[in-house]
């Protein structure tokens, strides 16, 4: 374990994660985390840019990818609901012989050594712990553990990246917050070329036929706006060619459909009918343009009407 010692208290540092993932597809929201931390003047700074997408979509791994291009080493911090604000810096640990040792968490390790933080599902921690990483991301780019008394000031080559989920358990961030992590950066669902190429890379054992089934079945889910995903289809994948180990005999397509059950739910199996429900309870929202505001949908007016070119 390495360590480090600042104004006398010696931190043990958390180790980075093995950054080596490949990343298939859309392009240019990799570019934009490469340009967010850029720093194109001695003043100027880093941004803090918020990867923004439905679970399981590639977010994280969007973030590792971006970091290992720029040759840095990655660390990684699951955020949850029961985050304090020094667990996000600092733990005391006490040793076999009764002496309490500081143990910096990835993202404090990270702004230390010059790393590169995912501060992964962000949206499920509290305004106060938000506030404790106030200053790291903004121009004093500093932050203070009361724990263990010191204040640590971030190596000009910290980078962050905090991703966030698109679902109801999730919190909203307060604007003093969110003003520090911009821009937002928005990840899709893959097209059908790439979506076969990201589970081919994942799954390099499976049959083409199972990887074409997969396939269709999220990419008719991505065109109703049903939040199924790659890490999805990833599971029924390998639930059904487990199931097909015990069953060499069974149709493949029968095995899928029942670990899309098992996995997604019965409702699963008709997207069309789940598409219909979720449009009525309104779960889902379709986008708003400013037009929207001031007339009917169906008012020729309306420039954002779909009858207006």
């Amino acid at each position: 374990m390495k360590k480090v010692t600042i104004n006398d208290i010696e931190l043990v540092l958390s180790n980075p994660v093995d950054s080596t993932i490949e990343w298939i597809g859309q392009d240019e929201p990799l570019r934009q985390i490469l340009a967010c931390w850029l720093i194109v003047d001695n003043k100027d700074l880093p941004l803090t840019p918020r990867i923004i997408g439905y679970p399981g979509t590639g977010k994280t791994t969007l973030g590792m990818a971006a970091a290992s291009q720029r040759g840095q080493d990655v660390y990684i911090m699951q955020c949850t609901s029961d985050t304090r604000p020094e667990d996000l810096l600092v733990t005391p640990v006490l040793s076999e012989k009764g002496k309490i040792s500081y143990h910096a968490s990835p993202l404090l390790s990270a702004a230390i050594t010059g790393g590169i933080v995912i501060l992964d599902e962000g949206n499920r921690m509290s305004e106060k712990s938000w506030a404790s990483l106030a200053g790291l991301f903004d121009n004093r780019r500093m932050v203070e553990s009361v724990v263990a008394g010191i204040v640590v000031t971030a190596h000009k080559e910290f980078r962050a990246a905090i991703t966030m989920n698109e679902d109801s358990s999730t919190f909203e961030i307060p604007d003093y917050i969110m003003s520090r992590l911009q821009p937002g950066i928005e990840l899709g669902f893959p097209s059908r070329e790439d979506e076969l190429k990201i589970l081919s890379y994942n799954l390099p054992f499976t049959s083409r036929n199972v990887l074409d089934i997969c396939v269709s079945f999220l990419q008719k889910a991505h065109g109703l706006d049903l939040p199924y995903s790659i890490r999805d289809g990833i599971n029924a994948i390998r639930y059904t060619l487990k199931q097909r180990e015990n069953n060499p005999d069974a149709n493949i397509k029968g095995l899928f459909e029942n670990s899309i059950k098992q996995i997604l739910g019965k409702e699963a199996l008709d997207l069309d009918s789940l598409a219909a429900k979720r449009k009525a309870s309104g779960k889902q929202h379709p986008g708003m343009g400013l037009g929207d505001f001031f007339f009917p949908d169906n008012d020729d007016l309306n420039p954002d009407s779909p009858g207006i070119l």
